[in-house]
């Protein structure tokens, strides 16, 4: 593929990963409504991949599903070039997929943690390596340099610890960490932002009354909304002064105690 002309126009292109349901369908939408072209990749969820491409379409013109295993470092390595074939180019990444499974200190075991990290940790690294390839390859002119973002999605549990998912917030963990060192290893051509929400969905765990008292559950008498978080997204990817740091969108629940995880309290 060759690099665009500086004269040439392109759409801002995104890829969100875990785009066809829940948290990653709403950032997709968010984008797609402030012009953004959209990537949405998925894994199983094809009839709802399908459906987030078309709301996308309708919003910016510009949309197509791509399905990848995340734990697969194969399949992730092959995900952003074939983007890139489909779309021609990806300004952004939002790292939003995530595998989420219940173990503790008593049930953990190597392959409990290794399903996690692959998923949630490595797969974010390796494609905001690949974004930092792809960016580096369209610096034609020192003129009209080239930038992109990469967003995490973490979780406000990291600075409100808990002994549940254990695995999970391990692999959280090590995805803040990258947050630092990406941001260091991918400067000035790449920028990297966390974004850590509260309770935002309910689960199959939670009924909605419950869901609703435990909201309500922080400083701010609300935690966050898909809206808040697809905003926070948003505004990362706009400030060019932002990277190697973390975004807590939660109205403050970090900053309360919380001796089990929301879906087990």
């Amino acid at each position: 593929m060759s690099a665009p002309t500086p004269t040439q126009v392109l759409v801002p292109t995104v890829l969100v990963t875990g785009a066809a349901k829940r948290l990653g369908r709403e950032i997709a939408l968010q984008l797609a409504a402030s012009g953004w072209r959209v990537a949405v990749h998925y894994r199983d969820s094809v009839e709802d991949a399908t459906k987030t491409v078309a709301d996308c379409a309708r919003l910016t013109g510009g949309a197509a599903a791509f399905r990848c295993n995340l734990g697969n470092e194969a399949a992730v390595r092959n995900l952003l070039p074939a983007v890139l074939e489909k779309m021609g180019h990806v300004d952004a990444i939002v790292n939003s997929a995530s595998t989420f499974e219940h173990d503790t200190a008593t049930t953990f075991t190597f392959a409990a943690m290794e399903k996690h990290l692959r998923s949630n940790a490595g797969a974010a690294i390796l494609l905001s390596e690949a974004l930092h390839r792809h960016i580096s390859s369209r610096q034609a002119d020192p003129a009209t340099p080239v930038s992109g973002a990469v967003i995490n999605l973490l979780d406000q549990k990291l600075w409100n610890q808990n002994p549940d998912f254990m695995s999970y917030t391990l692999s959280k963990a090590a995805l803040e960490a990258a947050n630092t060192m990406l941001a260091l290893a991918l400067s000035p051509l790449v920028r990297v932002v966390g974004v850590a929400p509260g309770l935002t969905l309910t689960s199959h765990m939670l009924s909605q009354e419950k869901f609703d008292a435990l909201h309500r559950l922080s400083p701010l008498g609300r935690s966050s909304t898909p809206q808040d978080v697809a905003a926070t997204v948003e505004f990362a990817l706009k400030n060019q002064s932002i990277t190697g740091t973390t975004l807590l969108v939660d109205g403050g629940q970090h900053l309360m105690r919380f001796e089990r995880d929301f879906s087990l309290m």
